[in-house]
């Protein structure tokens, strides 16, 4: 009950017009510190981006071989490589955030070809709820789908 009140009135104070320069004069603080200023704008730039209302950091759930061949797991589409990456890459690769459970915030970005990732008929939540909670927590079962990124397809 203290937790749900804390948090209510950190949200009310933040949300009026003092508590909003409040956090501004905190963050031009944290900014002034040379180590804490990196890592804050880090962090703030991903937890900007992750939960935005309305963002798309994750576009869809897919399933990957990781951390080898024959091992599946959940993965994000993040996008497609980009900058000099791209100009590396040979073929059609997609950026993959792969997570860790029960932690999804810790994980790896890998960039896989296309034909290497198999799209799932599950949303993100659906997928994120599945990895925190380690498989118990399965997603509804639907009927597979007409047209996967990939023609690859885990064995049952």
């Amino acid at each position: 009950m203290l937790t749900v009140i804390v948090v209510f009135l950190t949200g009310l104070f933040a949300s009026n017009i003092i508590g909003q320069r409040l956090l501004r004069l905190w963050e031009g603080i944290l900014r002034r510190i040379p180590v804490v200023n990196s890592i804050y704008n880090g962090v703030k730039q991903v937890s900007d981006t992750l939960f935005r209302p309305g963002g798309q950091a994750f576009r869809k759930a897919l399933l990957v071989q990781w951390p080898q061949p024959g091992q599946w797991t959940i993965a994000f589409l993040t996008g497609r490589p980009g900058g000099d990456v791209a100009n590396h890459l040979e073929g059609d690769y997609l950026s993959v955030y792969v997570p860790t459970t029960p932690n999804p915030t810790g994980g790896y970005f890998v960039m896989l070809r296309r034909k290497d990732v198999v799209e799932l008929d599950m949303s993100v939540d659906e997928a994120l709820k599945y990895i925190i909670s380690m498989g118990v927590a399965v997603p509804a079962r639907v009927p597979p789908r007409a047209a996967p990124l990939a023609t690859k397809t885990p064995p049952m």
